[in-house]
């Protein structure tokens, strides 16, 4: 897993604030039955603006769970928080990027519960169904870390080319193509710049962030993009907790306060519906690997 591992550890852009998160007030799954029970969480971006939103919910207070989303900007000590307990569950990351963090950390942690889907896809200025694709057409992926991997399978699953049986969904790369029928040119691009060149290359492949940030909605412009089922489970994104704090009864209650009504409409409203809900049980991760 060296590409992802890598961006594992290279995405330490130093921590909101200076010097140590303030611990938790109290432990969850320790506090007295009955009383509200403080839950702190570390997030960023758009996960910290949903779970902002989550924190005023009705169906939070009647869960008896008063959360405090505290705003960090690197990843790496998101979950190092969370490992040593200062932080009782974080919000931010897919299920391949907790694995990659296990395998290169000392401390560990594990996936609470399933939250949402950002499907990657593939757009397109001139063509509108994937038969249209002319033989010899360029399609242009993302050249970082597992996006490249996953941009392959992508392409597998739209059928427009196939990969070896033992494709790599971490590290794989364009030379493990094994049938590509219409001869299709697969050209890796910095994702920085990639909404600059869609009108370059006959096609593009784009993660959600990219392409929502170029005013494309994936489930509304893009031709095809990735479902939800196993050859997906890599992406879902999670809520992670300590090791030992997988089965805690009042951090699960905040795992199903993602799958309400109102969240459902927030995400709907604030993004297009582009955070493609996943309510499945930690079972449905572990054999993802």
């Amino acid at each position: 897993m060296k590409k992802l591992l890598g961006l594992v550890l290279g995405l330490s852009v130093g921590l909101a604030g200076c010097g140590k998160q303030e611990a938790p007030k109290n432990d969850a799954a320790q506090a007295d039955a009955g009383k509200e029970q403080v839950v702190t969480m570390a997030s960023t971006g758009s996960d910290a603006d949903i779970w902002r939103y989550i924190a005023t919910l009705p169906e939070t207070k009647a869960a008896g769970i008063k959360l405090e989303v505290k705003n960090f900007t690197d990843y790496v000590s998101m979950n190092t928080a969370v490992a040593n307990k200062e932080i009782d569950v974080n919000a931010f990351q897919s299920y391949a990027y907790m694995v990659a963090f296990n395998e290169s950390n000392k401390e560990k942690i594990a996936p609470l519960s399933t939250t949402y889907l950002e499907p990657m896809g593939l757009y397109s200025s001139n063509v509108k169904k994937l038969e249209d694709f002319k033989t010899g057409a360029t399609i242009a992926i993302p050249n970082d870390g597992a996006n490249e991997s996953r941009a392959l399978l992508l392409l597998q699953s739209a059928g427009l080319v196939k990969l070896k049986a033992d494709f790599d969904a971490v590290k794989g790369t364009p030379a493990d193509i094994t049938e590509n029928a219409k001869k299709i040119v697969i050209k890796p691009v910095q994702m920085a710049t990639a909404v600059r060149v869609k009108d370059e290359v006959d096609a593009i492949v784009l993660g959600n962030t990219l392409a929502m940030e170029g005013g494309l909605n994936v489930l509304k412009d893009a031709i095809y993009y990735e479902p939800v089922d196993q050859s997906t489970k890599m992406n879902v994104n999670i809520l992670a907790v300590a090791a030992d704090r997988q089965n805690d009864p009042v951090l699960k209650k905040v795992g199903e306060l993602y799958h309400t009504a109102a969240v459902g409409k927030y995400v709907q409203d604030h993004f297009g519906g582009t955070k493609v809900d996943v309510n499945k049980p930690v079972s449905y991760l572990t054999d993802a690997k």
